[in-house]
């Protein structure tokens, strides 16, 4: 009896253990298998992925990308101070200087007297000559001069290109009383680096013997003193009537864009007293497109003289 009981128990017991271990026998599940798949999936795509790159030939495609500016640096001038030449330009730039790179729009500062009709004008010039903008603004006379400070616009189609910002005045007939240039780098992307203005403050014409408001007698204008060439195109020296008409002329040539000492005379031929103006001019050619009024001026000096026969 003893022994029927003992074997029923034992065999119980194996068919709880068999209950129990089917139980515990895993079974297909997604969720259980889920980090599995994932793993084979990105496995087989890499695999994939290396088999392409292995077989297929790559190709070059040309993207948009915003091109930024050079970082080499940039020429910068360094302020240079010659013998007589501490008069400052009837237009003085403050900022930038030259080759500076520049986004639009430009942050212009500069010292200027504005002429006697009393307007100033802006011009903005693409390195084919082409006018990117212009300003002709109001500006109270000031025989010292006075502070000014204006943004001129642009845009370019380059990345980049040669631009020049230049700035003139007028009397009240219409003669050109004082025009001065900057060179400077435009950047339609990149950030702008401001280049020091070094010399450019100074007026580049240094007469020994006149001065602004001179009587001049004898037929004869006597000219002695130094120039700073802008470049090495020759100088223009004329004497222009109210009505624009040139008297006299000379031409100057100079070796190289140092300051150098010059001496020459200006005949001319008067009836009666006559205001003339004085004018020194340098042309630019690098501008290939000539404004008709401006010409292709870089530079101009200019003061009146009263002619006498």
């Amino acid at each position: 009896m003893k022994f029927r009981i003992i074997l029923i128990a034992i065999i119980l017991g194996l068919l709880a253990a068999c209950s129990k271990q089917a139980e515990s026998t895993p079974v297909d599940s997604p969720t259980a298998s889920l980090p599995t798949v994932v793993a084979l999936t990105g496995q087989a795509l890499l695999a994939a992925s290396n088999a392409l790159t292995q077989s297929v030939s790559p190709t070059e495609t040309t993207l948009p990308t915003k091109t930024p500016i050079s970082s080499t640096p940039l020429p910068t001038v360094t302020p240079t101070f010659e013998a007589g030449f501490t008069e400052h330009a009837q237009i003085s730039f403050l900022s930038p200087g030259p080759l500076s790179s520049l986004r639009s729009p430009i942050k212009l500062q500069l010292m200027l007297v504005s002429g006697d009709s009393q307007k100033v004008l802006f011009d903005l010039i693409g390195e084919d000559g082409r006018l990117l903008q212009r300003l002709l603004k109001p500006f109270q006379h000031f025989s010292k001069g006075a502070y000014q400070s204006i943004e001129l616009s642009f845009e370019i189609r380059a990345v980049s290109e040669v631009g020049y910002i230049r700035i003139s005045t007028k009397d009240k007939l219409g003669r050109i009383q004082a025009l001065n240039t900057m060179p400077v780098l435009l950047y339609s992307l990149g950030s702008n680096q401001i280049n020091p203005v070094g010399n450019m403050i100074y007026e580049r014409t240094m007469l020994e013997n006149v001065k602004d408001g001179d009587s001049v007698f004898g037929g004869v204008l006597n000219l002695k003193g130094r120039f700073w060439p802008f470049n090495d195109q020759p100088v223009f020296i004329e004497l222009l009537l109210p009505g624009g008409e040139v008297l006299a002329s000379r031409i100057l040539n100079f070796k190289g864009i140092d300051p150098e000492s010059f001496e020459t005379t200006l005949p001319y031929k008067v009836t009666q007293p006559t205001l003339a103006r004085l004018t020194f001019r340098q042309d630019n050619p690098s501008l290939s497109v000539v404004d008709p009024d401006l010409k292709r001026n870089i530079y101009v000096y200019t003061m009146e003289v009263l002619l006498n026969p």
